[in-house]
């Protein structure tokens, strides 16, 4: 259900990409045309001015929603697929991004293909690779004002993917609602694995990556892996910034 073959990552300060057209279209529209109503989401004032539904924030909610719509409950079964952790880290493989968990490629892409098909046919993992498991949220930021703060990740994330889930033409990039790459001003909050929130003056922008549609963005959970949406400008509009996001995470 996602494609990879158009992913371009940086390295620096931490590894991040994004996936063009990942969904494939007629399943995107159909995502798209099915996204939860906003009365489902919790508001998740910690985080700045977001709205969430997910397995942790109105699980029942979620849940109900997922089994009752039938693109949506198919997405779901997938990303829970076992499979489907392996799926991404030998992706990363792909691009020099070995993670050590249990994809062990040797020189190139074939390599890392192959690791993971006698992997899964084994259906073992090397003595010390954690458990992963993935899940994904239903996430809506205001176009007037929304923001996530700067952070890193709590860490039991590995892997975040965010998917933009708009219509074509839907979205004036001038709103803003982009991901943006961060780094603190400050060198001595540069290490920051334990996710302490950071305010906005405190940090500068390396490289924003748009909010399009059927656009993926991949990072990786490190010490540094500042991220955030600065406020956005769309004044009077009751436009929302919707995306769905995928979590590759540590279990236990």
């Amino acid at each position: 259900m996602l494609s990879f073959n158009n992913v371009n990552f940086v390295y620096e300060p931490y590894p991040i990409g994004v996936a063009r057209g990942v969904i494939e279209p007629s399943l995107y529209q159909e995502l798209v045309a099915s996204f939860p109503p906003a009365e489902l989401f919790n508001f998740m004032a910690f985080h700045g001015n977001k709205y969430s539904l997910s397995e942790i924030n109105n699980p029942d909610a979620y849940h109900r929603y997922v089994r009752s719509h039938l693109p949506w409950q198919e997405f779901y079964k997938w990303i829970k697929r076992e499979e489907f952790p392996n799926e991404i880290l030998a992706m990363l493989c792909e691009h020099n991004i070995d993670l050590d968990l249990g994809i062990f490629p040797g020189n190139g892409a074939a390599t890392a293909r192959r690791t993971l098909v006698d992997k899964l046919r084994l259906r073992r993992s090397p003595i010390n690779s954690p458990t992963l498991s993935a899940r994904f949220e239903f996430s809506m930021l205001p176009a007037d004002g929304g923001f996530i703060k700067p952070h890193t990740d709590s860490p039991q994330k590995i892997i975040t993917l965010v998917i933009g889930i708009l219509r074509e033409g839907e979205w004036d990039p001038s709103f803003g609602g982009g991901t943006e790459v961060l780094r603190p001003r400050d060198t001595t909050n540069n290490f920051n694995f334990k996710n302490r929130y950071l305010e906005f003056d405190d940090v500068e922008t390396l490289r924003t990556f748009e909010y399009s549609p059927n656009n993926c963005v991949i990072f990786i959970k490190t010490f540094n892996s500042l991220h955030a949406v600065r406020p956005m400008k769309a004044q009077g509009h009751s436009l929302m910034r919707k995306t769905l996001t995928i979590n590759i995470e540590r279990v236990g």
